[in-house]
């Protein structure tokens, strides 16, 4: 007799207002998710640019977005790309463009760690950029 293991890691809970809330209130998370949205898609090493901080932790805050289903991520030779979650609740979206448009001045030196950065890494074009 065989028994089928409910694997409760590989579970994704609905994203509440409480929980999605929870994950923008860590400013790491909520700076990369903005980059995001603004760039369609980044790679870690982007974001450790953008962000001016470690590989490691950048990661493990990505990971908490892909668990939560709110980014999902592709890999493309060496490099994993994320993005946001096109099937994202919406309104979850819509919090996220008006927290975009409200952010834009702490952004806006982000995103110039980001232009500044030398050898990014290409992209297939119809992979990204829809």
């Amino acid at each position: 007799m065989f028994v089928l293991l409910y694997d409760r890691q590989h579970q994704h809970k609905p994203l509440t207002p409480l929980s999605f809330f929870k994950l923008l209130a860590d400013e790491t998370r909520l700076n990369a998710l903005l980059l995001i949205m603004a760039e369609q898609e980044l790679c870690v090493c982007e974001l450790t640019t953008a962000l001016q901080d470690t590989q490691p932790k950048i990661s493990r805050h990505l990971a908490i977005l892909r668990k939560a289903a709110v980014l999902l991520d592709r890999r493309q030779g060496q490099w994993v790309y994320y993005r946001l979650n096109p099937t994202l609740a919406p309104w979850a979206q819509a919090c996220l463009k008006q927290t975009a448009v409200a952010q834009q001045p702490f952004l806006a030196p982000l995103q110039a760690n980001l232009a500044a950065m030398g050898d990014r890494p290409t992209r297939d074009s119809q992979c990204c950029r829809e």
